[in-house]
């Protein structure tokens, strides 16, 4: 299996996490350690599983199988 796809599924969750922690939390919120997990975590994880979905797209594209070039010659 291609080392890329699997961090691409890696990051898809990442993000969709960073999401779900942002917006389930309300923005009225008064406790301070709510607030920041809202701001701190679910941007923080938001942002990484994006820069991993990233790195994975371009792993993939990199590892990519190219056809050999075949020179022909005439004898």
């Amino acid at each position: 299996m291609k080392t890329g796809f699997p961090l691409i599924i890696i990051g898809i969750i990442m993000f969709t996490m960073g999401l779900v922690i942002y917006y389930s939390i309300q923005s009225g919120q008064t406790d301070l350690v709510m607030r920041n997990i809202k701001y701190v975590g679910g941007t923080f994880v938001g942002l990484t599983g994006m820069g991993v979905t990233l790195a994975g797209i371009l792993l993939y594209l990199i590892s990519r199988n190219e056809a050999p070039i075949q020179k022909k010659y005439d004898i």
